[in-house]
């Protein structure tokens, strides 16, 4: 039986490929602890500078295994809570991590693969791929940090018109929308997340780990305490290694080589 989830490291580049094709990637709770599992560990490397998400086959997730979880001894509702718990600790760390993540949407991703695309920093979506939120469908909610990310990208309006019609989003319109940050041909999404990550761990870490942090939680803090937040980072960032190589290149007029 092969294992729910493959992970690679490659040149300071992680890939973790979500992989129960049969079922287009669905989480079942196995599936989503080697999930948690591996985020987890990945936040925490020094080794690994950007990581990249995407699924095996046909599809990138199609959220919760639904047959699981109506299967599962103590119903819906307990299954739910178990499998929501592990995935929302992947959801807060890919969040809280300071590298990049990227999603390689290679095809649908509904339900909790929405979700999760959403959490993630950027999406290279391919051409026939399409997007739905589909738990409204179901007479589910929204769940994976979706409703937090959804009308951040799109603004409220758009996110409720999603929420309540639930239609399949196409590339082209994810585009349109913000929900992508590029299209592709379909058999090079993963491709050129990869190509994409390299581009980023090129980047100063830390200070991409800053700027993620303050415009993650832009939209919970007053202003005074964030441009506060602001003030102490930037500080930080001067005094790191990153901040004074890319001060010094500047003066140099050469570009900053970085190292963390």
């Amino acid at each position: 039986m092969s294992e729910p989830i493959r992970m690679t490291q490659d040149d300071g580049i992680a890939k973790i490929i979500l992989n129960r094709p049969a079922v287009f990637n669905a989480f079942d709770h196995d599936m989503v602890e080697h999930f948690a599992r591996h985020v987890v560990m990945l936040a925490v490397d020094d080794n690994v500078r950007a990581v990249v998400i995407s699924g095996e086959g046909k599809g990138f997730c199609a959220g919760g295994d639904i047959k699981w979880i109506s299967e599962f001894p103590l119903g819906a509702s307990v299954a739910f809570h178990k499998l929501a718990a592990t995935f929302h600790q992947a959801i807060l760390e890919i969040r809280r991590m300071p590298k990049p993540v990227i999603a390689a949407i290679n095809g649908i991703a509904g339900g909790g693969g929405f979700s999760l695309a959403l959490a993630c920093d950027f999406r290279v979506m391919a051409r026939s791929a399409t997007l739905r939120q589909a738990y409204t469908s179901n007479g589910l909610c929204i769940d994976g940090g979706g409703t937090f990310t959804l009308p951040r990208i799109v603004g409220l309006a758009r996110a409720l018109e999603i929420a309540g019609f639930d239609a399949p989003i196409s590339s082209e319109q994810a585009l349109t929308w913000g929900l992508v940050t590029r299209v592709v041909d379909d058999g090079h999404s993963l491709e050129e997340a990869v190509n994409m990550a390299h581009k980023l761990s090129k980047g100063s870490r830390n200070s991409f780990g800053w700027s993620k942090q303050l415009l993650t939680d832009s939209f919970n803090t007053a202003f005074e305490a964030h441009i506060e937040r602001e003030r102490l980072g930037l500080c930080s960032c001067a005094e790191h290694p990153d901040g004074k190589e890319g001060i010094q290149a500047f003066l140099d007029k050469r570009e900053p080589v970085f190292k963390s």
